[in-house]
């Protein structure tokens, strides 16, 4: 998850509709556990959502470009250089909402952009609304659904982009790793359509080893994001798959990667084929436990072995 922590609890201020986050500044229940709000000392335009203890979304209210954490710095590195002549407007579906800070990039970035965010908890949902002020007219709409419920919905080649933010914990639902998920992306995606997905990963990188195996089973071009010293096995932090049945835009994207505050390198699709070679893609539980237990990333030998990225 991102390694900014957010700071001290601020004490929570009668609620008022009109009166932004700080009526809701602290602690609050909601139906997966708990969601706290609390300001940027360094800037009172900038807020953090934080859910369950772990650091879930940065807002700031005066400029919705602002991407505070890297992961999602990198998602809007990727989205900037999507093919296309000018900033056109987007068909973006959002599997996981927090506090919409992706939503509302695209929204400024890409005017007129159709988007719809899918978000389990009804009752982070509504806290984010009030809080944050969000409305209908703001280029996005929010649905309660878990995540693979709402792609359900979608019709064929609808979208033009998936992101994929969701954890349960510290990682991703199960669900929304196989193969069976990614044919589902497959048929909402428009033919040149992109989807991008944050893994929290260890060193050993098996969480985003195993995803990037299982999504070459569907797309043809699978690409990875993360910062140098995580590729080389030095720490945990967060890593991003891009998939697309179109080449991906890794040139200008490579660029970008290499010019930001956080530095973060490209795994070409050439080269992350070799590294997940061997590895069977995740599939659907299957009723039995024995079944289940197999499932737990396997490979041709039935286990993981270590791999430097580079």
């Amino acid at each position: 998850m991102p390694d900014r922590r957010p700071p001290a609890r601020t004490r929570r201020q009668p609620r008022r509709a009109d009166a932004g986050p700080a009526a809701y500044a602290g602690a609050h229940a909601i139906s997966t556990g708990s969601a706290e709000l609390t300001v940027d000392r360094d800037d009172p335009a900038g807020w953090f959502v934080v859910v369950n203890g772990v650091p879930s979304s940065y807002v700031h209210l005066d400029d919705p470009t602002r991407l505070e954490f890297e992961y999602v710095r990198w998602i809007g590195d990727v989205l900037d250089v999507l093919d296309r002549a000018l900033p056109a407007p987007l068909r973006v579906a959002h599997l996981g909402g927090g506090g919409c800070t992706l939503a509302r990039y695209v929204a400024a970035t890409r005017p007129g952009s159709r988007q719809v965010v899918f978000e389990v908890d009804g009752d982070l949902v509504e806290l984010v609304r009030r809080a944050f002020g969000i409305r209908r007219d703001q280029g996005f709409r929010i649905r309660v659904a878990e995540a693979r419920d709402g792609l359900r919905t979608l019709p064929d080649a609808s979208q033009d982009v998936v992101i994929r933010d969701v954890f349960a914990g510290n990682q991703v639902p199960p669900a929304l790793t196989t193969v069976e998920f990614c044919a589902d992306l497959a048929r909402v995606m428009a033919p040149e359509g992109t989807y991008v997905a944050n893994v929290a990963d260890r060193t050993e990188q098996r969480h985003a080893r195993a995803e990037a195996a299982t999504l070459r089973e569907v797309f043809r071009h699978v690409a990875l994001v993360a910062e140098p010293s995580q590729l080389r096995g030095r720490r945990y932090g967060n890593v991003l798959l891009v998939a697309s049945n179109a080449p991906l835009p890794l040139d200008p994207l490579t660029r970008r990667l290499a010019s930001g505050a956080v530095r973060a390198r490209v795994v070409r699709p050439e080269r992350l084929a070799e590294l997940v070679a061997g590895l069977r893609p995740l599939t659907d539980p299957t009723p039995t436990p024995a079944d289940d237990d197999a499932r737990q990333f396997p490979t041709k030998h039935g286990e993981f072995t270590a791999h430097r990225w580079e």
